[in-house]
């Protein structure tokens, strides 16, 4: 098979809601960020998703809209970027689009996400390469993390072990030693209680730098309680989604510990601390000398909680992997416009050593343009 070295897109949406991402990467022997963009999503879809990622009436009939809601808001985020980027559509190869996660099931073996292929094909007049979880799954494995394996093709050294620390709506680590295998998985919550609770109290989207946060002081024995959560103490592969982390679950915490009297700003200490100690914890219990930590994904920019784990994680460096040329926003997107390229080049995308997966396979379904 010719390699086909180009011009590939990636487009997502991560479980934090914060956006729509689009980067436009140049890949071959090596890549190339040409371009990239965040486009908001509007309120009505967010409610939307929200309302699917818990059990619900009308379910199927609301899914159908909202996967052709989302796909035609990825498609017009595409041909937007195309525009600004003054590019053609004939200049790219395909389109990597991970979708929404509507249900994240690993157990029962099935992941759901949301943003019709065929449809955004057929509206940017690219081929579109999607679906890239559930085959994984078929092999056994948790479908998730996959940005590991771009993580390893991209930032791993030959003389320095690293992690790479992805804080989106969830949190994932990628373990890159020297030499051996590559590991990763989810750890928990990142800026998703974050996010909602700020939203709840203080009608903001996100607690800008973590500076509300940081008025509070985080209390342990909620803490304590919050980190008893079973999926803290599972072995990897493991993954994890709004299915487990959200408001819901998040009040029904704070009902059964009403007696602490704690104020909000108390309790969003408490959920950065959360979001700290369960990152911390497993780095730590991964037992071997990582002496550098680049963090990606918009917890990058909480600077609170950077400030935290440098704490908890001493004598550790830790930096964003711009330092290692790639900005922080952009390394997720441009991971799917990477997994588009191995699909289409018969590459396999999964890690087994990550996702528990029983082979390498080559990820996604591939929707032909036109």
């Amino acid at each position: 098979m010719k390699t086909q070295a180009g011009i590939y897109i990636g487009v997502m949406s991560g479980t934090s809601l914060d956006g729509i991402d689009v980067a436009v990467v140049q890949l071959g022997q090596e890549l190339k960020l040409i371009g990239a963009k965040c486009y908001p999503i509007p309120n009505e879809t967010k409610t939307a998703i929200l309302g699917l990622t818990q059990p619900g009436d009308n379910e199927i009939e609301r899914l159908g809209k909202l996967d052709i809601e989302l796909a035609r808001l990825f498609a017009a985020a595409i041909n937007h970027t195309l525009h600004d980027l003054n590019l053609n559509r004939s200049d790219i190869l395909a389109i990597g689009s991970h979708g929404q996660t509507i249900r994240h099931r690993p157990k029962t073996g099935f992941s759901l996400q949301a943003g019709d292929p065929n449809l955004i094909a057929a509206q940017t007049n690219i081929k579109v390469i999607a679906d890239f979880r559930r085959k994984d799954l078929a092999y056994g494995g948790e479908g998730a993390p996959l940005v590991p394996a771009f993580h390893a093709d991209q930032f791993k050294s030959s003389h320095t072990s690293r992690v790479i620390l992805n804080i989106g709506g969830m949190s994932n680590i990628t373990v890159l030693p020297t030499q051996g295998e590559v590991r990763g998985y989810d750890t928990g919550p990142g800026n998703v209680l974050l996010d909602a609770w700020c939203y709840r109290h203080r009608s903001l989207p996100y607690d800008q730098a973590g500076a509300w946060a940081a008025s509070g002081i985080y209390n342990a024995s909620l803490l304590e309680k919050l980190m008893s959560l079973p999926f803290f103490h599972e072995t990897p592969p493991k993954s994890t989604g709004r299915e487990q982390f959200n408001i819901e679950w998040l009040e029904h915490m704070l009902n059964q510990s009403a007696d602490y009297q704690l104020s909000p700003a108390d309790i969003q200490a408490t959920l950065l601390e959360l979001t700290a100690r369960s990152i911390s914890d497993a780095i730590i219990s991964e037992k071997h000398n990582a002496p550098e930590i680049y963090i990606c994904g918009g917890g990058a920019h909480n600077t609170a909680l950077i400030q935290r784990l440098k704490q908890l994680l001493e004598p550790s460096s830790i930096a964003t992997t711009e330092s290692l040329g790639m900005h922080p926003d952009w390394v997720e997107a441009a991971a799917f416009a990477w997994l588009a390229y191995r699909a289409l080049n018969g590459l396999s995308g999964n890690l087994p050593s990550v996702t528990g997966a029983s082979k390498e396979t080559i990820l996604g379904g591939i929707y032909q343009a036109g």
